[in-house]
């Protein structure tokens, strides 16, 4: 009887100690926020803005209830506070479900703000949220607002954020002027030492009230659109200059972060006649300090393809190859060296020039890090070296071109 009595204690206390679901959320509690709008209003204030996910309206193609009328995929909410914490407790006054903000993978923050207040601040209150995810991209609105983006509908991609971010993944793919930037890069990036900060921009093109229409989406070339828009140079968190075409490409290429781009060469007297295509490139940076002055050496070696010819071309001629490769080497050092003089003239490192001194020559760095942007950087040497090679010219090797040209003849 002791025996079952023990027992019968012991599946007690078991019972008790096992596991539960305590910390469980129910989906039909939870407002799914999938992007996030920072702005600042006239008297000082955060204002957020918040783009949650209607959940049977994506699935169920934008469609509403039993009279065919349509629904938009997301809804807005908005508010305003001191600091994003007071902003957001805010919105809740709004919403009828619990703000969720492990999807958020996109976070929008008005030119305006960080050009006039920066990124330290806003960083900090995402960093400190254990819901938010560090690895949500994060970009700027580029003479827009950040409420403007967030609330714009967008087709193909139902879901505005996914825009954003498919657009910015395959434009530094495919381009190379923009790059796709984590908070938590931004966050590595204003930590480093003497270091700038590099976010790409999105705008709004088109009229911002059309593009929060459902209108907006039933056409085939709608109004109003997102577009990856430039490269933001940031200075200790400010914004200081935006950069567009080869300074931003350039910049891009510096930072080893190009995946594919496409290099246009002129030939025989004719402007962008042959174009390059990238497939496989590789940047690195060495330092050097002589005489307490430092040096800087960017490598590049790219590896491509011809896309076409705008002339005829014999590339079974073992001239034409090498000649075209000088033309590719000297564009793109030509498009580097652009970049490089872009950023001294701002007098910031976004190469991260700075840190190769210091992990080289780290007791030289001591020395220099004070007026390293203001004084080193803005008239530091840079050596740029460019290898390029053809590999491939697609499906042929003598351009039909030519065989225009000698039937002409």
């Amino acid at each position: 009887m002791k025996r079952k009595g023990a027992f019968l204690v012991l599946m007690m206390l078991v019972t008790v100690l096992l596991s539960s679901c305590w910390s469980k959320k129910e989906l039909t509690d939870l407002a799914i926020v999938s992007a996030v709008g920072i702005d600042k209003t006239k008297d000082g204030r955060y204002h957020l803005t918040l783009q949650i996910i209607n959940p049977g309206n994506v699935a169920g193609g934008m469609q509403g209830g039993g009279g065919g009328t349509q629904s938009p995929p997301i809804t807005i909410y908005s508010a305003s506070g001191d600091n994003l914490v007071e902003a957001s407790r805010r919105a809740s006054s709004r919403i009828s479900r619990r703000l969720y903000y492990a999807h958020a993978n996109l976070v929008v923050v008005g030119e305006k703000v960080v050009r006039e207040e920066g990124l330290d601040t806003l960083i900090d209150g995402l960093d400190r949220d254990p819901e938010f995810r560090n690895t949500s991209s994060l970009v700027i609105a580029n003479h827009s607002t950040a409420a403007d983006l967030v609330k714009t509908l967008t087709p193909v991609d139902k879901i505005p954020a996914n825009k954003v971010l498919k657009t910015l993944e395959f434009t530094e793919r495919n381009w190379g002027e923009n790059v796709k930037t984590s908070v938590q890069e931004v966050i590595k990036s204003l930590e480093s030492p003497g270091r700038g900060t590099v976010v790409s921009g999105f705008r709004l093109v088109g009229n911002p009230q059309q593009a929060q229409k459902l209108d907006n989406l039933q056409e085939s070339a709608p109004e109003s659109t997102l577009r990856a828009s430039g490269i933001a140079v940031l200075k200790q968190g400010k914004l200081v200059d935006w950069l567009y075409g080869k300074p931003a490409r350039g910049t891009v290429w510096i930072l080893d972060k190009i995946q594919g781009t496409d290099i246009n060469i002129d030939w025989e007297g004719k402007k962008e006649a042959i174009a390059y295509q990238t497939v496989r490139q590789k940047t690195s940076v060495a330092a050097q300090v002589k005489n307490g002055q430092p040096h800087i050496s960017v490598h590049t070696r790219v590896e491509g393809d011809i896309g076409e010819m705008e002339v005829p071309v014999d590339i079974t001629n073992p001239k034409v190859i090498p000649k075209i490769e000088q033309s590719v080497r000297k564009e793109i050092k030509k498009e580097l060296k652009k970049a490089v003089e872009h950023a001294q003239k701002n007098k910031t490192d976004i190469f991260g020039f700075g840190e190769v001194v210091h992990r080289t020559r780290p007791n030289q760095w001591k020395k220099l890090k004070p007026e390293w942007n203001d004084v080193y950087f803005p008239k530091l040497n840079v050596d740029i070296t460019v290898e390029a090679y053809v590999r491939r010219a697609g499906l042929r090797n003598k351009s039909f071109l030519s065989g225009i040209k000698e039937n002409q003849k």
